[in-house]
């Protein structure tokens, strides 16, 4: 089991994979180099207990130095007795130390856990991008929010400045919200006539032919798209609010996804049926049913 835990992993994400109970987590203190690994010793005792070895400081490295060993133990050594009773003391400083740890241990472990913890909920917001979601998306109102097609758009908006203006990543991003909902759609480029209700003209003297402003009507390209849901089953009650809920997608879309020189536009189409003279269908006319 030893041989198949990678020595650069997290304490926290460890821990979680393992049973309570199964292990022992002896903290070592920080290192001095940045590039210290977290897990600094693993081995394994005879019950099959892991022992952990971890590089995390624990309540001895944080609380004052004095309040386990004397500050003065290696002031008063004589010079001629220097290295054995060096040695002692040196001895009796790592055995104070190890008592220290042990009496920690305990709430060393509590507080470990309590971090995992911490970090569990913090990961339920940020694997989908919550918080940024939260802060790109500040300023949606109540009924965007409460949009069914927005709801599948919230996810992307970390991403909107790579989709925002790459047609082909802004049509997959549509392909996706539509197939949520059971519907298809298609993409067209179309060109849409513009009026400018306040033309201003350039009236200066010596004006280049290009600087002159002639009428105020322009065509500009639209990113179109097709959405197949005109259909008898579907043309019910719920169908203007679903030409509602789709404007308001609309101008969302092009508040965060769209290109500021471009423009998006919604068009519901069917695909009628080819009508055929042994077909029994039915058609009104000026309120007389009709057979063909």
């Amino acid at each position: 089991m030893i041989n198949n835990i990678p020595n650069d992993l997290n304490i926290e994400t460890l821990l979680s994979y393992l049973p309570e109970g199964s292990y022992k987590v002896v903290f070592n203190g920080p290192h001095k180099r940045n590039s210290y690994n977290d897990l600094i010793g693993l081995a394994e005792d005879a019950n099959q207990k892991l022992k952990l070895t971890v590089g995390k400081p624990s309540l001895y490295n944080v609380l004052p130095e004095y309040m386990f060993h004397p500050i003065d133990r290696f002031d008063d050594i004589p010079k001629d007795d220097d290295k054995e009773l060096f040695e002692q003391e040196m001895a009796a400083e790592e055995e104070k130390t190890a008592a220290a740890r042990d009496f920690f241990a305990p709430f060393d472990l509590w507080l470990l856990h309590l971090k995992m913890e911490i970090h569990e909920k913090l990961r339920s917001f940020t694997e989908n991008d919550k918080i940024m979601i939260d802060i790109i998306g500040d300023r949606l109102t109540e009924k965007q929010r409460q949009n069914r097609f927005i709801k599948h758009v919230l996810p992307f908006l970390p991403s909107c400045r790579n989709i925002r203006g790459n047609k082909t990543l802004l049509t997959l991003l549509m392909r996706k919200i539509f197939i949520e909902e059971d519907l298809n759609i298609q993409v067209a480029e179309k060109k849409q006539e513009f009026i400018d209700q306040k033309p201003r003209y350039n009236d200066h003297i010596d004006a280049e032919l290009n600087e002159l402003y002639v009428g105020n009507t322009y065509y500009e390209p639209v990113t179109t798209y097709l959405i197949h849901y005109w259909s008898d089953e579907e043309c019910n009650e719920n169908f203007l609010s679903f030409i509602d809920d789709l404007e308001v997608l609309r101008s969302f879309l092009q508040d965060y996804f769209i290109a500021l020189d471009e423009m998006l536009c919604f068009e519901i189409q069917t695909d009628d049926a080819p009508l055929r003279l042994s077909d029994p269908i039915k058609y009104n006319y000026l309120n007389y049913n009709t057979n063909l």
